[in-house]
């Protein structure tokens, strides 16, 4: 695999991207109080827990990427398995376990005073769904704000999908000790068809239209734009979605919130860490450490929904997991990008 070329610097949207996210929490948070009517139409948009609108944003935002997936270097990973390695050893044998012992740590003994056992049971289950699920779709994102290898990248997800088939439900059953997981493959058979399978064929498409390495770099710049505006529309709406809940129940939610920040700053910690240990380039370092930092949230949810029901608790949690990780990752994207240099084959 060929090393990455001189990246570009930053635009003036990008650079400000901490901000806008913001304005767009305010925003979400402002239209779901003031036009509830807009936003039950929105969070009606869904099929198989899917919101068609939010996967339209999403798609927005992964297909740039897939646009600089180089199918002839894909042979090329085999070659570099350390990263490979960082993602499947943190996200399989290490996240699920850490943030089940962070839930029970925080709910059933910190948080106990303030919290009744009945709701801390639930909590701990949705913050259990969270972390056996890694990101799919928004790690394309992270990726291509750390510069990262976009087929290394595809590689890393493609790879963690597969094992989500068969791995979620037996970790989920084993942590929760809930025998019956009724797994929402519709969930995560769209999810992967909308999120990954329909941006790469997009993106192999317009490669082979453009033709050469000068015209796709070009209309990888053009469209570059497109990911940061559906991260921003997206963050925007999901606030909007939850812009009751969050006035309604702020300290609720800040409590869960708790855990899910020390799992998400401990968990990227790790995984850069090892990376950094095991020399891993930069380009494939930052996107191995973002894929078990963020989370797969629309299985999450749909999952939460379906065992313990819309308004549980479990589902609250899922879904704060969903409010408290853009701001995380961008955080984390700052800090990857600030530390390049410190990593072999850095531009």
């Amino acid at each position: 695999m060929s090393d990455a070329t001189e990246p570009q610097p930053m635009g003036p949207f990008e650079r400000l991207l901490t901000l806008w996210v913001a304005l767009a929490m305010i925003a979400g948070i402002a239209v779901g109080v003031v036009a509830p009517g807009l936003v039950q139409a929105i969070a009606g948009a869904e099929v198989a827990s899917i919101n068609l609108v939010v996967a339209v944003l999403i798609w927005a935002m992964v297909y740039p990427m897939m646009v600089g997936v180089d199918f002839g270097a894909v042979a090329g990973v085999a070659k570099q398995p350390k990263g490979l390695l960082v993602t499947l050893t943190v996200n399989w044998l290490i996240k699920p376990f850490t943030m089940a012992l962070l839930a029970v740590l925080f709910f059933d003994h910190i948080f106990a005073p303030w919290i009744a056992p009945e709701d801390a049971s639930q909590y701990i289950a949705g913050l259990i769904l969270l972390g056996a699920a890694p990101c799919t779709a928004m790690v394309f994102v992270w990726s291509q704000l750390t510069r990262g290898d976009a087929t290394y990248t595809l590689v890393q997800v493609s790879v963690n999908d597969l094992i989500m088939v068969v791995a979620f439900a037996p970790i989920v059953a084993l942590l929760l000790g809930v025998t019956e997981i009724a797994v929402p493959w519709n969930t995560l058979v769209l999810a992967t068809v909308l999120y990954v399978v329909l941006p790469l064929i997009a993106g192999l498409i317009t490669r082979r239209v453009l033709g050469s390495d000068a015209a796709i770099d070009a209309f990888s710049a053009r469209v570059k734009p497109l990911s940061m505006i559906g991260l921003v529309a997206t963050v925007a709406i999901l606030f909007g979605l939850q812009g009751e809940v969050i006035l309604s129940r702020p300290v609720v939610i800040a409590l869960i919130a708790v855990p899910i920040l020390i799992q998400s700053y401990g968990i990227f910690a790790l995984a850069y860490g090892a990376a950094f240990l095991l020399k891993v380039p930069h380009r494939i370092a930052a996107p191995c450490a973002m894929i078990g930092t963020s989370n797969f949230f629309e299985l999450a949810v749909a999952v939460a929904i379906s065992l313990f029901g819309l308004n549980s608790g479990a589902a609250l949690a899922t879904v704060v997991g969903v409010l408290v990780e853009v701001p995380v990752m961008l955080s984390l994207v700052a800090f990857a990008n600030r530390t390049r240099a410190r990593f072999p084959g850095a531009a």
